[in-house]
C-alpha cells in the first residue's frame, strides 16, 4: 500500500521539477522577461499539465529566486535588486575562476564543447540578433563550469544563468551590451583550450568585474526609472 501512495506523489514531483526546468529555461533565453505574470490557468493548458502541478513548479521558481508572489495578482516573474546581482557575481566568481583553474583536469570533449556556444554568439553578432547573443554567451559560461564535472554545480549554475538573464533584461540599449563580451568570450575559450590557465583566469575575473558593475548600474537606473 506504500507504494501505491508514494508512486503518484514522485511522480507528481518529477512533472513539477520538469515544468520548473521548461520555465526557468525561457527566461535564460529572454523569453520570460520580469515582471512578466506567470497565469496557471494559461500555462498549465501550454505545457499540458494539471494547474497543480504547474503551481508546484512555480512554488520551485521562488525557492530559486526566479520568480514572486504578488499580492491579488499571483505569480510573476521576478525584478532583480542591487543585492541580488552582487550574490549572482560572487556565486560566478566562486564557480567559473574555480572552473578555470581545475581545467587540467577537464576531459578533452568538455574543452573542445567551450567552442560551440562561442560560434553561436559571433553569428547571432553578425546576424544582430541580439537576445541570440545573450543566450549564447551565457551558454558559454554553462560551459566553463561544467569544465568541473559536477552535475549537482551544474544545475545550480542554470539557475545562476537564469537569475542573470533577469538582470541583462534591464538593459535598454541590448546590442552595445551583449556585443561587448563576444570577443572576450572567444578569448577566454582560446586561453582555456591552449591550456593557458593563469591568462584565462586574470581575463574572466576582469570580465566578471566589468560585467557586475554594468549590470548593477542599469539595475539602479531601471529602478529608479519605475519610480519617478
Amino acid at each position: 500500500m506504500l507504494d501505491d501512495v508514494t508512486q503518484p506523489a514522485q511522480q507528481g514531483d518529477v512533472a513539477a521539477a520538469t515544468v520548473a526546468d521548461q520555465l526557468r529555461e525561457r527566461i535564460s533565453r529572454g523569453e520570460l522577461l520580469p515582471g512578466a505574470p506567470l497565469r496557471d490557468g494559461a500555462l498549465a493548458m501550454e505545457l499540458q499539465v494539471s494547474r497543480n502541478t504547474l503551481r508546484e513548479a512555480v512554488r520551485l521558481l521562488v525557492h530559486e529566486g526566479l520568480v514572486v508572489h504578488q499580492l491579488y495578482k499571483g505569480a510573476a516573474v521576478k525584478r532583480l535588486v542591487v543585492s541580488d546581482v552582487h550574490d549572482i557575481y560572487n556565486a560566478r566568481r566562486c564557480f567559473e575562476l574555480r572552473a578555470v583553474e581545475e581545467s587540467t583536469y577537464s576531459t578533452d570533449a568538455a574543452l573542445a564543447a567551450l567552442a560551440m556556444p562561442v560560434v553561436q554568439a559571433e553569428q547571432a553578432a553578425a546576424a544582430e540578433r541580439w537576445t541570440d547573443v545573450g543566450t549564447h554567451s551565457l551558454g558559454f559560461h554553462r560551459a566553463v563550469v561544467h569544465l568541473l564535472a559536477s552535475a549537482r554545480l551544474d544545475h545550480f549554475f542554470d539557475i545562476i544563468v537564469a537569475q542573470l538573464r533577469l538582470a541583462f533584461a534591464e538593459f535598454p540599449r541590448e546590442p552595445e551590451f551583449q556585443g561587448q563580451w563576444v570577443k572576450r568570450d572567444r578569448d577566454v575559450c582560446d586561453l582555456l583550450q591552449s591550456g593557458r590557465r593563469k591568462e584565462a583566469w586574470t581575463m574572466l575575473r576582469s570580465y566578471l568585474d566589468e560585467s557586475e558593475r554594468q549590470v548593477v548600474d542599469m539595475v539602479r537606473a531601471a529602478a529608479a526609472a519605475r519610480q519617478g
